[in-house]
């Protein structure tokens, strides 16, 4: 599914324009990289935590050639899908797997 994808359901959904809704997730998506450039995580009941990870400098190896290369630290974005989350998804593929056997 593209973010278009996700315009056109939204927007069938809520009766709002394309362009409206278009404008709303790019807001999310706006507010979720400022927060996470500023060091603040967001926690979304239900969904899941965006969090910033730092990883260490560290010495690595290029799989293609086998040279050793230096790899400095840096920060990477992180998410953790909630329980619920992963439950309901769960559930969810268990019941087309069922539905689809019959």
């Amino acid at each position: 599914m593209t973010k278009a994808d996700i315009v056109d359901r939204v927007a069938a959904g809520t009766g709002l324009t394309k362009l409206e809704t278009e404008a709303i997730i790019e807001g999310f998506f706006k507010t979720v990289i400022d927060s996470l450039k500023d060091g603040r995580g967001i926690e979304i009941r239900g969904f899941g935590s965006y969090k910033v990870k730092k990883k260490n400098a560290r010495q690595a190896r290029n799989p293609k050639t086998g040279e050793h290369v230096f790899v400095p630290e840096h920060y990477v974005p992180t998410f953790k899908f909630s329980k619920e989350f992963k439950e309901m998804v769960n559930d969810g593929m268990m019941q087309n797997e069922h539905e689809a056997a019959i």
